[in-house]
């Protein structure tokens, strides 16, 4: 995928992924949504990546979703269909048995990698 709202770089086993639109404070689009997606499904292919940073650029992380574009602001269904991966399947899952309460994984059964978490 080419992205057009975020930059995607690697560096020493780092992923910094940054929403690239400073004009408009990082505000959140569709595309930026399809974009995280795949940075996101490309780095966990990608075993040199072991850690993922999300930053925004200029002086803003991100305003929340752009409403520039009106009543059309949250119609996704002109997005691009993909077809779920492997690891988005077991990803999403996971996230169903964590939101119902069952016990508690460090990580994504597929993965074996460890979530940071800013909770205390």
């Amino acid at each position: 995928m080419d992205y057009q709202e975020i930059r995607y770089a690697v560096e020493a086993g780092v992923l910094t992924i940054t929403l690239d639109r400073p004009e408009r404070l990082n505000a959140f689009t569709a595309r930026m949504m399809y974009e995280l997606l795949d940075a996101f499904e490309r780095a966990d292919a990608d075993d040199a990546v072991r850690a993922v940073i999300v930053t925004g650029a200029g002086r803003a992380f991100c305003a929340g979703a752009d409403l520039g574009s009106g009543g059309g602001t949250f119609d996704h269904s002109s997005g691009p269909r993909r077809r779920r991966s492997r690891s988005t399947a077991t990803a999403a899952a996971w996230s169903r048995s964590a939101s119902s309460g069952r016990r508690s994984r460090s990580s994504p059964p597929s993965t074996g990698r460890r979530w940071a978490s800013a909770s205390p």
